[in-house]
């Protein structure tokens, strides 16, 4: 690698982590002081909140990654367009092809980062963060994806709970209710239902049987049972995050079995799944699109280059945000919801790329 190379190769990853330990810190102080009155009433252990708020930190991170880069990526290139360098290397016989190469290197690092952090990182990240807002900043009404938690299990068993608890792992007001020729023959039903991690058994408080036939019906009553389900905890998640919190492998299992029961939440599902693989290359196509936007040195110098950068970044998420509500809440496919916003810039890089060139 020349010494051209690693002089914007370092420029690009060393504005990159920078811009990350500028805005981090900013948004977990927003953050901070929209949630503080909570935490302080709740009387939330400090090591809870550390930790809370490093699942934050990772969330806020990997959400924003593409973004961070674009602008990080605009603000140096702006300066070295101002500084009259990017007309030095050009001038010197270097084609801009070849002045991209470090920034797609660059890229390319940076994206095996994102892809690291959506597969196995982040999953764990969401699943923390989203644990601590349900048990201690959620209030009643703003947790209504919470609760009536309904079920279909397979062709013959539903599941209910009128609210779960995902960090006690608790449910309230459990029923299963199973069915054979579309008749019930039994139900089960207890005030709260617990799942023990160290034997693998589901605990039932007040649990009653009702097992429904020809005549009279059979009731089994019992203050407490330990038993074996056939359903999984994840069964009993809220449907509003579970995919989120769940690494590759295991979301593609969710899903498939999610398709199996006919779930309507499948589109929902997809939606993360394929958006860890859409944001590493927006990593590139932003790469792009910010180079050339900012390889030229323009009359208002940085300051233009940044407002043209921070309206393109703009775009880009309502493009991501509009596709995606619409394809989690219609039969719009959430391939094309996730990897349409991608296109569109990518044929915006591919004309930009172009005009930069001559």
């Amino acid at each position: 690698m020349k010494i051209l190379d690693w002089y914007i190769l370092k420029r690009y990853l060393f504005t990159f982590f920078i811009m990350l330990l500028l805005f981090i810190p900013i948004g977990i102080t927003v953050h901070l002081a929209e949630k503080i009155g909570k935490i302080l009433e709740n009387e939330v252990p400090l090591g809870e909140v550390l930790l809370y708020f490093l699942d934050f930190t990772i969330y806020f991170a990997h959400l924003l990654f593409p973004l961070f880069l674009f602008l990080s990526v605009i603000w140096f290139t702006s300066k070295l367009a101002n500084n009259t360098e990017v007309i030095a290397f050009l001038s010197s016989g270097v084609s801009f092809s070849r002045f991209l190469r470090p920034y797609m290197i660059g890229a390319s690092i940076v994206a095996i980062l994102a892809l690291v952090l959506g597969m196995y990182l982040a999953p764990n990240a969401s699943n923390g963060f989203n644990d601590f807002n349900y048990k201690y900043l959620k209030s009643k009404n703003d947790a209504l994806d919470n609760q009536n938690v309904y079920r279909q299990i397979n062709d013959n068993d539903y599941i209910y709970v009128s609210s779960f608890d995902v960090k006690q792992k608790v449910g309230r007001d459990f029923t299963l209710e199973h069915f054979e020729n579309d008749k019930m023959t039994y139900k089960i039903s207890a005030n709260t239902i617990k799942y023990d991690e160290k034997d693998s058994i589901y605990k039932l408080i007040n649990y009653t049987k009702r097992r429904i036939g020809e005549g009279d019906d059979i009731l089994e009553i019992s203050r407490r049972k330990d038993t074996i389900f056939s359903f999984d905890l994840e069964d009993l998640t809220p449907v509003i995050y579970i995919a989120e919190t769940l690494p590759y492998g295991e979301l593609n299992k969710f899903i498939k079995k999610e398709e199996q029961r006919g779930s309507s939440y499948i589109n929902r599902y997809k939606l993360v799944k394929y958006r860890k693989w859409s944001l590493p290359v927006s990593v590139f196509i932003l790469t792009i699109i910010a180079v050339a936007v900012s390889s030229i040195k323009r009359r208002g110098g940085m300051g233009v280059n940044l407002a043209f950068g921070i309206c393109i970044a703009m775009v880009f998420v309502f493009f991501d945000k509009i596709f995606g509500v619409l394809a989690s809440q219609s039969d719009f496919s959430p391939l094309v919801a996730v990897w349409f916003p991608n296109a569109i810039f990518g044929v915006l890089a591919a004309y930009l790329l172009y005009n930069a060139k001559r």
